[in-house]
């Protein structure tokens, strides 16, 4: 059985050889050279969708700590703005570090919180160095007394 098998293989490689042999001779490798020309391409695209995700991640993270920070300021009797600004750097640092070089300000008056949050995408490809900004807005919890008609 095995003895049959390996007698199959020989006739199969010898068929291929005659096939190329009546072609005029062997394959001198143009598809290495298509490679070689077609690779850094490849390489180059996809490191730059690499990098395009990492700047839509660090939008996301930078978004989403605001609004962390917008819900925590504006509840009635809420942190201060700077405990809004601490919380908003625990999320960016519980992340995984999408967003680098950070810094998250939260400002609060008697009607409206507003939380920004900028930083650096994390870089891919070297001398590349996107920044991101996000705001988030959100209205202050308060009791309103209601008008007589």
């Amino acid at each position: 059985m095995r003895r049959r098998t390996v007698v199959r293989a020989r006739q199969a490689v010898d068929a291929v050889r005659r096939r190329l042999a009546a072609a005029g001779g062997r394959d001198r490798g143009a598809t290495p050279v298509e490679l070689a020309i077609a690779f850094p391409a490849i390489l180059i695209l996809t490191f730059a969708s690499i990098q395009v995700g990492a700047w839509f991640l660090a939008r996301a993270v930078a978004l989403n700590a605001a609004q962390v920070a917008v819900s925590s300021t504006r509840t009635l009797n809420g942190v201060s703005p700077q405990a809004g600004e601490d919380q908003a750097s625990d999320f960016i640092a519980d992340t995984g570090g999408w967003l680098v070089g950070w810094d998250v300000q939260v400002a609060r008056d008697d009607e409206q919180v507003t939380a920004t949050v900028t930083g650096s995408v994390v870089s891919v490809i070297p001398g590349i160095g996107w920044t991101v900004s996000q705001t988030a807005r959100g209205p202050v919890e308060r009791f309103v007394e209601e008008e007589a008609p």
